[in-house]
């Protein structure tokens, strides 16, 4: 009998190894599965291996197969390719290293892969930050994805993290996610965006959520509406970047974007004199505005790739750790 995994459960990191453990530990203790047998997959985007010693001493006590993989090369699309081209299962479950699956998180994601014959599915993510944290409604709110409560299909894509992924489904099995975003990100946009025009199907599944605790340089208010523009700027970016190109698509946005930035700027502009608690999710929306009409040249800016280059390629490093040879 094949002890092939059915799941790949994949996550990325860089330099974060007290969120990389909580992260690890949660996915290692999945549960309800039945006979379904998955794997850990850990890929670190660092120049130098750095999370090796950890997850060799996590995946030593694991009862399920854990590899690491080295991808030197900066850039996040670089590490989603290095971390799909190593997975060695039909299906592919992306965790971010600074979420917590709850125990039956994967058993959700799979129900409702069966349940909607669907190709990817995605679940809610909930935005922790310690109390105290200036603008913290604000900031759990950011880093949270809302979306429909009763589960079912959808047509509009989410994000990668907490997501499953069907291999079948993607144009390129080993390196799907488009290397020209690995420094801003926009990656699984492109990837999800294409797989939709060919008929992909997506499905919402609210009992798969997952809790989100970012770093603590990144639960700031600055570091939140630079993202806010970023994500502000990627519906233009995508439409003049997509083929075909679509100029009118991008006017559009950047339209909607001025409107937006003068609309929500004025009000955001007399809530921060009135001091009002809301202030700074008023300010996100004009943040996104202005980054829908300044989202080309020197305006593009990098989240992600800041990693020193290395070697040209991935490296798997583990060989097999103990828990590969006792899994059954």
């Amino acid at each position: 009998m094949s002890t092939d995994p059915h799941v790949s459960l994949v996550i990325l990191t860089q330099r974060r190894p007290e969120q990389l453990a909580r992260a690890a530990k949660s996915a290692l203790a999945q549960a309800g599965l039945g006979g379904i047998r998955y794997e850990l997959v850990v890929v670190d985007n660092d120049a130098r291996p750095s999370a090796k010693a950890l997850i060799g001493r996590l995946g030593a006590k694991a009862s399920v197969p854990v590899r690491f993989v080295h991808e030197p090369r900066a850039g996040v699309a670089n590490a989603r390719n290095a971390a799909t081209a190593a997975a060695r299962a039909p299906l592919i479950a992306f965790l971010d290293d600074d979420e917590e699956a709850p125990m039956q998180w994967l058993t959700a994601l799979l129900a409702a892969l069966e349940a909607y014959e669907a190709d990817v599915v995605f679940g809610p993510v909930r935005g922790r930050a310690p109390a105290g944290t200036a603008h913290q409604a604000y900031l759990e709110w950011f880093f949270s994805r809302h979306g429909p409560g009763e589960a079912g299909p959808i047509e509009t894509p989410y994000g990668c993290g907490n997501s499953l992924i069907r291999r079948a489904a993607l144009p390129d099995p080993l390196r799907p996610f488009a290397e020209r975003a690995n420094q801003t990100g926009g990656e699984d946009d492109v990837l999800f965006r294409a797989m939709g025009e060919v008929g992909a199907r997506f499905c919402w599944a609210p009992a798969a959520w997952v809790w989100e605790d970012p770093a603590p340089e990144r639960l700031r208010l600055g570091y939140a509406l630079k993202r806010a523009f970023v994500y502000g700027q990627s519906p233009p970016y995508h439409c003049y970047t997509g083929r075909p190109r679509d100029l009118a698509g991008a006017l559009g946005w950047m339209a909607v974007g001025v409107a937006q930035a003068a609309i929500f700027g004025a009000l955001a502009a007399a809530k921060w004199l009135a001091r009002a608690p809301d202030r700074a999710f008023v300010l996100d929306r004009a943040i996104r505005g202005l980054g829908k009409v300044l989202w080309f040249g020197p305006f593009k800016l990098k989240l992600y790739g800041q990693a020193a280059p290395a070697a040209s390629t991935a490296t798997e490093t583990t060989q097999a750790l103990p828990s590969e040879a006792t899994a059954t």
